[in-house]
């Protein structure tokens, strides 16, 4: 039977429970053992599909088609584990399922309640993916902090699942803050004893404390904790801020964060061996040997998190090619409104343009497009950015004037990407578009294939238009290249430019298949030419 570690986060939120959980997952695996991890979001959301990007971040996409937390994201790059729809259990999830069981007539009539329904209903969720994983630890990250109302069903079922499991199959790790005061010139601990008492008070008492805080505590503080908090002395980590979040593993695994969790769950592993992530992964990102400038032009530039595994897909890009990427992040508005591209693109190495839905910002996207390809910087669009590059070819290479999607404009002459039919007579939005890891064959004098080394590949997806193939011909014979098509459907996935450097677009998501060790293949050339010119 699987054993459980229960993740949970206090005061604040943004403490990195998804980046312990991820990182307790790569230690666990070190030391030979399989897991899986399973985030538990507390909004109503069936899932964050239909929510805006500056109010949930970026949504990660599983192999299975599940749009699901960004969290996600942080435990595949982190772990072999490989996530799917039953790896993000949100609140409406489980209501949803709660309620279609009453319609049924499933509870026999019964009155149906927050405990045990509910709890019952989490608790399930759980245990079904740690055994349909068959792994050894499942590690579940609770969303939200201790006190917010949503969360309390999830606090609720992890209190009775570590009683119902027994004796060294469950334990509880805590998140909290120790901020620390200039002023006053030391941390204080009342912000993670406040809490704990939290969590003391619905039945959860914490088995280990990791506390983040921007600077180390000394040994003093972590007894004072260990005291107040009712946990031993050992299970106080120091959880303070490193400059790369693939270093969070290595300062837990020097602190025997590892040790502790295999003794706390009775359970017996290999000897500890991080030696590849450290030479390899953090070596590079720490000393570099030379520096890449790329240009995101994006529409939700002002949130981080909206293009997070973009930004992480390109520091892998940079570790695989010993460089140091420097993000230089664009608002396409900001090029719509004053057109002046090179004032925003003007020494950059290579110019990338994420997905996105929408007409704000698009002819700025069109323009920075225009402006890669006549100046012959290395450029890689994805998904919106391959409808964006198509477009620009139609118009300025065909001279199909006014070309468009469809989704910008519904009266174009050109419509060079337009809806699927199948999408035509949707009226639900969730979960209703091209999703998951669909095949690509790729062309073998292309870029592309070039990159993979291989003829068929799989990647994910997430969007409702397409490139349309009433333009295919006119656009070929004009130079434009299809590198990679859909062997089923016949849908174009990638377009590039052959005559120029490296003009690279797909309409999939790369960036959802990348990690440090093993960086995209597209993400990975793509700096490698972006070194190339900007070395030239």
């Amino acid at each position: 039977m699987s054993k459980f570690i229960f993740i949970t986060g206090g005061v604040v939120s943004s403490l990195g429970k998804g980046i312990a959980a991820a990182s307790i997952g790569k230690l666990l695996e070190a030391r030979g053992l399989k897991t899986t991890i399973i985030k538990c979001d507390p909004y109503l959301n069936v899932d964050p599909g239909t929510m805006n990007p500056y109010q949930h971040g970026e949504v990660y996409v599983t192999e299975d088609g599940a749009e699901t937390d960004l969290d996600l994201g942080h435990y595949e790059r982190f772990t072999n584990a490989q996530v799917s729809k039953d790896s993000n259990i949100t609140t409406g999830k489980i209501y949803y399922s709660v309620i279609l069981k009453e319609r049924r007539g499933d509870y026999l009539g019964k009155t149906v309640q927050i405990i045990p329904h509910i709890t019952d209903e989490i608790k399930n969720s759980l245990k079904k993916v740690a055994h349909d994983r068959n792994v050894d630890v499942t590690i579940v990250e609770i969303g939200g902090t201790v006190g917010d109302i949503e969360s309390l069903p999830f606090l609720e079922a992890i209190r009775q699942m570590r009683w119902e499991l027994g004796e060294g199959y469950a334990l509880n790790i805590h998140v909290t803050l120790l901020p620390y005061i200039k002023s006053a010139g030391e941390h204080k601990t009342k912000p993670t004893q406040h809490s704990v008492g939290r969590l003391r008070e619905i039945g959860i008492l914490p088995d280990i404390l990791l506390c983040r805080t921007e600077r180390h505590m000394d040994k003093e503080q972590k007894d004072k904790i260990a005291l107040f908090c009712n946990v031993d002395k050992e299970s106080v980590i120091d959880a303070c801020d490193v400059k790369h979040i693939y270093e969070v593993p290595l300062v837990f695994q020097k602190q025997g964060l590892d040790d502790l969790i295999l003794k706390k769950l009775k359970l017996k592993a290999d000897s500890k061996d991080l030696g590849e992530w450290k030479d390899f992964v953090i070596q590079r990102l720490k000393n570099p040997k030379r520096e890449v400038k790329i240009s995101v032009v994006g529409k939700y530039i002002s949130l981080p998190d909206a293009y997070k595994s973009i930004y992480e897909a390109l520091v892998h890009g940079g570790i695989a090619n010993d460089a140091r990427v420097i993000i230089n992040k664009i608002d396409s508005e900001d090029i719509s409104k004053n057109g002046k591209v090179d004032k925003y693109l003007g020494g950059s190495y290579g110019v990338l343009i994420p997905g996105g839905f929408g007409t704000r910002g698009i002819e700025g996207k069109i323009l920075a497009v225009q402006f890669a390809r006549e100046r012959k910087i290395p450029f890689f669009g994805i998904c919106l950015g391959m409808q964006v590059a198509t477009i620009e070819f139609a118009r300025n290479i065909c001279g199909f004037k006014d070309a468009n999607s469809t989704e910008f404009d519904t009266d174009t002459p050109y419509p060079v990407i337009s809806l699927l039919e199948e999408q035509k007579n949707i009226k639900n939005m969730g979960a209703t578009m091209r999703l998951g890891s669909y095949a690509c064959k790729l062309t073998k004098d292309s870029l592309s294939y070039k990159a993979y080394k291989k003829e068929n590949i799989q990647e994910r997806h997430r969007h409702r238009y397409e490139f349309n193939n009433k333009y295919r011909v006119q656009l070929e014979k004009k130079g434009l290249l299809i590198a990679g098509t859909n062997p089923e459907a016949h849908l174009v996935e990638i377009i590039e430019y052959p005559e120029h450097p490296w003009f690279v677009a797909c309409q999939f998501h790369p960036e959802f298949r990348s990690k440090p060790e093993r960086a995209h293949p597209l993400f990975r050339n793509f700096i490698t030419a972006a070194a190339e010119y900007g070395s030239s």
